[in-house]
């Protein structure tokens, strides 16, 4: 069975076999601004707008909430929404449930 096994050489540690520590460094800085500018940013920019988005929501605003439930604001607390979802029900969300804000006129109301 040992013709099937081929016999490793171990390379000597020779010339040129450490690199340098600066290269491995910029090769780090590099990654890490690849990860920045591709994943982290824009997630922080996203975050950003929705920061802005829940804290601009007022009453007769249509909106969608994470849930997917679609409704008109009627009341705007400090933590809570009142969101009609159709003729005399209202239900009660939390403002940062809502994820999407709707253009005027979007939601019809049976």
């Amino acid at each position: 069975m040992e013709f099937l096994i081929s016999t490793a050489n171990a390379q000597a540690a020779g010339i040129g076999a450490g690199g340098s520590n600066m290269s491995q460094m910029l090769v780090m800085v590099a990654l890490f601004g690849a990860f920045y500018f591709m994943l982290i940013r824009p997630q922080q920019k996203k975050a950003k707008e929705q920061r802005d988005m829940v804290s601009k929501l007022a009453a007769g605003d249509e909106v969608v909430t994470a849930g997917g439930i679609l409704g008109r604001i009627t009341a705007v607390g400090d933590t809570y929404l009142s969101v009609e979802v159709a003729r005399d029900t209202t239900i009660q969300v939390q403002r940062y449930q809502v994820v999407q804000l709707l253009p005027k006129g979007t939601y019809k109301s049976a």
